[in-house]
């Protein structure tokens, strides 16, 4: 059983969702970077999400996102789902799509968090050793110019969305916005904040890359490879599924992050036993989602700790 966690109107996270066994099935062409764009455009109007950064690799999309209205898991069901179906249709691809695990979603609790994770989205396929600067990825990505300027577009698919049903407009569109924390004027400082880490990504992956006596990939040959392939790079075994990340060197910060995810989680299961004991008045903490929105229970309406 996973562990519970606090659903937070304004929440910002970082969220990964992972390709069936490592197969390029998103795989950087225009079908699939309009089928990406058009739905999370769709779900994210839909569900009040702000949209900060994306990039779409061949095994796997980072996202970085502000849930507005404490809708996140509705939003992820639906883009996850929308993507899903159109990949389907464009790879002749029968079984699922996504791999088993759960969405990682990392909720961004500090403003260092949210450069380092930022930065750390944008510079994935420079760190892969595909392209050797972010912006030559021909994927669906977010530049560091279109951070608070920029917006995300795209014409309705040919395939699987039909245009009688006024469901699938012809064309979508969702802003690519900075995060609620920052104000509009520093959007400036933010972008430079952002590029400075990106340049550091970079420049370490190069210089990986030379010691290791290889080369970058290069676009034309990451948008043609097979998406029926396989990843075949060992990947480390992903042991720990973070809930938050603080940015580097924030003791306390983390400190706190930690506190907050323990109140929640020791005051959710002791919600959880009574209800299962018969006890219908019980007040589950600030957060919680799925026991409010699938049997109706009774939720504290005040602020959980930040996280």
């Amino acid at each position: 059983m996973s562990q519970p966690r606090a659903i937070v109107p304004g929440a910002t996270y970082l969220l990964t969702r992972r390709v069936l066994r490592r197969h390029f099935l998103l795989r950087p062409d225009s079908a699939i970077t309009q089928l990406v764009i058009y739905t999370l455009a769709l779900s994210a109007q839909r569900y009040g999400i702000l949209v900060h950064a994306l990039c779409v690799m061949s095994t796997h999309l980072h996202l970085v996102v502000t849930d507005t209205r404490g809708e996140l898991p509705r939003f992820l069901q639906r883009f996850h789902r929308l993507v899903a179906l159109g990949t389907k249709v464009l790879r002749a691809w029968e079984g699922p799509v996504w791999d088993h695990g759960a969405t990682s979603a990392v909720r961004l609790a500090t403003r260092d968090a949210l450069v380092e994770k930022i930065a750390y989205t944008l510079a994935n396929p420079v760190v892969a050793g595909l392209v050797q600067h972010a912006h030559q990825w021909p994927g669906a990505k977010v530049l560091v110019g279109e951070l608070g300027s920029g917006a995300l577009r795209a014409q309705r698919p040919e395939i699987y969305f039909n245009p009688k049903n006024p469901e699938w407009p012809e064309e979508a569109a969702i802003p690519i916005t900075i995060p609620p924390v920052f104000s509009n004027s520093e959007a400036d400082e933010f972008r430079r904040e952002i590029a400075a880490k990106l340049d550091q990504h970079e420049r370490r992956a190069r210089a990986t890359l030379q010691r290791q006596g290889l080369g970058f990939l290069g676009r034309a040959r990451a948008s043609k490879v097979s998406p029926y392939k396989r990843a075949m790079a060992i990947e480390p075994l992903r042991e720990l599924n973070p809930t938050f990340a603080v940015g580097r060197g924030r003791t306390d910060a983390l400190n706190n992050a930690i506190a907050a995810v323990r109140a929640f989680r020791a005051a959710y299961r002791k919600s959880l036993e009574q209800w299962r004991a018969g006890v219908r008045s019980i007040i589950f903490p600030a957060g919680t989602w799925w026991m409010r929105v699938f049997h109706g229970a009774a939720v504290d309406d005040g602020e959980p700790a930040a996280a």
